[in-house]
């Protein structure tokens, strides 16, 4: 786990620390957001992270893990099992810490840390399906490009044959038509 920071602590020595860090990402886990102060949120951030992270692997080891840091048996199983599926497709950033104001009777600055099971953001998906859509339409090119050739041969043997004023027109068209596909490829 992340190394405690020297100096002060979260209002006692490391082994609080530790304990504190453990008890607010048990919390976490079981509620799916938590209320805390912001000084507390930001140190179990990248605590809860790193435990998700162990989650998303699966493995008995991971498991063991986590249950030598979080105690209760079902708050992990519900790790492994809910959340780790939850966020399989992110690659980080499965916490959010939001500022919600100071606490009425210390004037404590106060925020909501919650864990982001929503699915990866709309931009990415995107971005992911335009990516998809280029290739496939690099895949058609392909082919395509295949049977231009012959046609382009096609027109060399009508370019020897006498030329109406219907037929120029035509073939400066398809000319036009092939530049713009030439052009995506690269």
């Amino acid at each position: 786990m992340p190394t405690p920071t020297k100096g002060p602590r979260l209002g006692g020595g490391p082994a609080h620390e530790r304990l504190m860090l453990a008890n607010l990402a048990a919390a976490l886990f079981e509620h799916k957001r938590i209320t805390t102060t912001v000084t507390k949120a930001k140190r179990l951030k990248p605590y809860a992270e790193r435990l998700v992270t162990f989650a998303k692997r699966g493995d008995l080891s991971s498991r063991r893990r986590v249950l030598g840091l979080i105690s209760d048996k079902g708050i992990v199983h519900e790790l492994f099992t809910d959340i780790a599926g939850a966020v399989a497709n992110r690659d980080g950033g499965y916490t959010r810490i939001t500022k919600i104001g100071n606490r009425k009777g210390d004037n404590a600055p106060m925020a909501v840390i919650e864990l982001v099971l929503e699915p990866v953001s709309p931009k990415q998906a995107v971005v992911a399906e335009a990516t998809a859509a280029a290739k496939k339409d690099a895949e058609k090119a392909a082919p395509a490009a295949e049977e231009a050739a012959p046609v382009a041969e096609e027109e060399v043997v009508e370019a020897e044959a006498p030329e109406t004023e219907a037929e120029a027109p035509e073939a400066e068209a398809a000319e036009t038509e092939e530049a713009p596909a030439a052009e995506e490829k690269k």
